[in-house]
């Protein structure tokens, strides 16, 4: 019998976790972009539990500033890169979090939602392994400027949108998706943005933070900081 990983396919990873390291993760965009999370976590305190961690290269920079650092991620591709790094990394899905309640001091999350089958799921798993009082950090694509519904390749200029903004499936081909681009690969899943906050609102959490990181005319990114 498959695994309950297998059996829904959420390694799209494998196979590519050496091309996205060097183009995205470690990348001068993602190495900014990991900044902003640092700043919203705030100063090391305790466990920290990293979502969907991939090759780890943000969770071994959250190590260095202190923190006790578990990543979790579905792809054995990406958790080879993550063990060569030193991190304390488990194969699992967010939606099935392998810990017990309560069990960290802070969470964060970083481009999860556009790959996480059910986002909503994955964020009550989070609310149940964090202490109360834990913050929550995520920080992932704009949803209504980045999507299978907006072209916007770099995320320069003005989006061009299509229809399709409210459509919550699964695809690897839409009008915002670049044939040689990521999500050509591995799939994206979309939800709109409201679908997306009230995905931490019904988890529990409350909101502390909520920025649209940039300079850019219109947001590619938003940052949250939640509270459990």
């Amino acid at each position: 019998m498959l695994t309950s990983i297998e059996r829904v396919g959420l390694a799209r990873y494998d196979g590519v976790a050496d091309w996205y390291e060097r183009d995205f993760a470690e990348s001068e965009l993602g190495v900014a972009t990991r900044q902003i999370v640092v700043e919203l976590l705030g100063t090391a305190n305790g466990r920290l539990l990293d979502v969907g961690c991939g090759g780890g290269s943000h969770a071994a920079a959250f190590a260095e500033l202190g923190w006790e650092v578990t990543g979790v991620d579905v792809s054995e591709d990406q958790l080879r890169l993550a063990r060569a790094r030193g991190v304390d990394a488990l194969l699992g899905r967010a939606e099935e979090l392998p810990f017990g309640e309560a069990s960290f001091d802070a969470a964060v999350s970083m481009w999860t939602h556009t790959d996480i089958d059910d986002f909503p799921a994955a964020a009550h798993e989070v609310a149940r392994v964090l202490r109360s009082g834990a913050p929550f950090v995520y920080l992932g694509v704009h949803p209504c400027f980045v999507g299978p519904h907006s072209r916007n390749v770099g995320a320069l200029g003005i989006p061009e949108l299509h229809a399709g903004y409210r459509e919550t499936a699964r695809c690897t081909e839409a009008p915002g998706i670049t044939p040689e681009g990521l999500r050509a690969r591995v799939g994206v899943s979309h939800l709109p943005l409201a679908t997306l906050v009230q995905a931490f609102l019904q988890a529990g959490f409350v909101v502390e933070r909520f920025e649209e990181p940039g300079e850019r005319e219109y947001p590619y990114r938003l940052a949250m900081r939640w509270r459990k």
